[in-house]
């Protein structure tokens, strides 16, 4: 069994502002939130190989720090697409185009943007996917949810909060169910699932999706402010 985690750094973080991708940006300590991100990864014992999908213009900046990196199970960084989703596909259409496709691998997807991803959620994942085919990380909702209208600031409801979660990354999946999924949305066309969950559940609905426990640390850096928080 291979664990391949497969780090998204694809995006330009527009939201946090500036030039430079937020996944290049400094935390505290100096370093890059691409560079925590995949640390958290080199050091899972379960994960044997890394991926880094980059943003096509900022190659060259990921190649210089997986250089001056003493990480081992980075393998290559490959180039990622304008949607989510197409920085994945890129990812598993490496492996099909290279002949690497291992009926028995697993392939863990982790927004580069949450660097504070920590042991015990890798732990718990991998622990997960020794009896289901499907793992994603979440954790629950503790403010009020309202259902509003349409482009219009009215509530509609207010659903029950025990009925949802906020979900976070990894998300992590048997080839042999991302794979089809993915090929068949490829297929249909149009896509429009926010996450690997959700293109699982649109074209391989009949896989069920395991949940483990999440932290709130694990957050995802998404405004300039969240730069200066741990």
């Amino acid at each position: 069994m291979k664990h391949i985690a497969i780090i998204l750094a694809g995006g330009t973080g527009s939201r946090v502002g500036g030039e430079t991708p937020k996944q290049l940006l400094p935390l505290q300590d100096g370093r890059s939130i691409l560079e925590h991100s995949v640390d958290a990864f080199e050091q899972a014992i379960p994960i044997h190989e890394i991926v880094i999908v980059m943003h096509p213009d900022w190659l060259k900046e990921a190649e210089e720090i997986v250089a001056r990196n003493s990480w081992h199970k980075v393998k290559r960084i490959i180039a990622g697409g304008s949607e989510r989703w197409e920085s994945s596909w890129n990812a598993i259409s490496f492996f099909l185009k290279e002949d690497k496709k291992d009926p028995d691998t697993f392939y863990w997807f982790h927004d580069a943007a949450r660097p504070f991803v920590s042991q015990n959620i890798l732990r718990r994942v991998a622990e997960a996917l020794r009896s289901h085919l499907a793992v994603t990380v979440a954790v629950p909702v503790t403010d009020t949810l309202y259902k509003v209208e349409s482009l219009k600031l009215k509530v509609e409801s207010i659903p029950s909060r025990t009925d949802y979660m906020r979900a976070q990354t990894p998300q992590a999946f048997h080839y042999l169910v991302i794979g089809p999924a993915y090929m068949r949305a490829i297929e249909k066309g149009k896509i429009e699932a926010t996450d690997d969950v959700g293109i699982l559940m649109k074209y391989n609905p009949e896989v069920e999706v395991c949940i483990v426990e999440g932290d709130e640390a694990n957050k995802k850096i998404t405004y300039k402010e969240d730069l200066g928080e741990r």
